[in-house]
């Protein structure tokens, strides 16, 4: 059977909000409390639905995350939209495998250590917000490379890209952290991707079309 556990300890709350999202759920609730004073009824009614939505999208649930010995995880929910084999590349030096993940409007977009290990670099690039989905989105937009080691020396790049509406991306951990899986580490702000380049060796449980949970999901198994 397998075995799960938490990487970090559960919300006291029925709904988690993750942090960042504040800002935008009391600017919104603010806004429409004005048009209810103002009696504008449908701004006020609008407003309501996009606090409701801006909540919703910030939404930060808890996740089991599973403990079998050389398990990586999803770093992100969303779709499996791509999966190649890779030589030297901008996150990675060698041969590798690229497992490409998007993230619509409607996913959560809190982003997770996919295997425990040092992070030994973040290498971050200002860029273009073209669609998350294109093959471009990967070099061209905004983004930010999360470099990871192993224990025993195997190397995991998770990349943070911003998509056509993002504008925001936000990375919570340092150079020289140590991480676990499942560990909750930034997210990226109203749609976008996250590419993860790992071990060429690595066995991959996903294809492309399979829907992803970051943290709980399978990916792979390392050599």
């Amino acid at each position: 059977m397998d075995k799960f556990s938490w990487s970090e300890p559960p919300a006291q709350t029925a709904f988690p909000v993750a942090k960042p999202g504040y800002p935008f759920i009391f600017a919104s609730a603010f806004v429409t409390a004005v048009f209810a004073l103002l009696e504008v009824t449908f701004l006020a009614l609008v407003g309501l639905i996009a606090t409701f939505f801006i909540a919703y999208f910030f939404r930060d649930p808890d996740r089991v995350i599973p403990r079998t010995e050389g398990t990586v995880v999803a770093p992100a929910d969303g779709k499996v939209i791509a999966i190649q084999k890779s030589g030297d590349n901008l996150y990675y030096e060698g041969d590798c495998k690229k497992v490409s993940i998007f993230m619509s409007v409607f996913n959560v977009h809190v982003n997770r250590i996919p295997f425990e290990g040092e992070v030994k670099k973040i290498d971050y690039h200002p860029g273009k917000f073209i669609a998350a989905n294109r093959n471009k989105a990967s070099s061209d937009n905004e983004r930010n490379a999360v470099y990871i080691e192993t224990e025993d020396g195997k190397k995991i790049t998770a990349v943070q890209i911003a998509g056509l509406v993002a504008r925001r991306i936000i990375c919570r951990i340092q150079e020289g952290d140590a991480v676990v899986r499942g560990q909750r580490f930034g997210m990226i702000c109203f749609g976008s991707r996250v590419d993860i380049y790992l071990p060429p060796d690595s066995e991959l449980k996903v294809a492309v079309g399979d829907v992803v949970m970051a943290g709980t999901s399978v990916l792979g198994e390392l050599g």
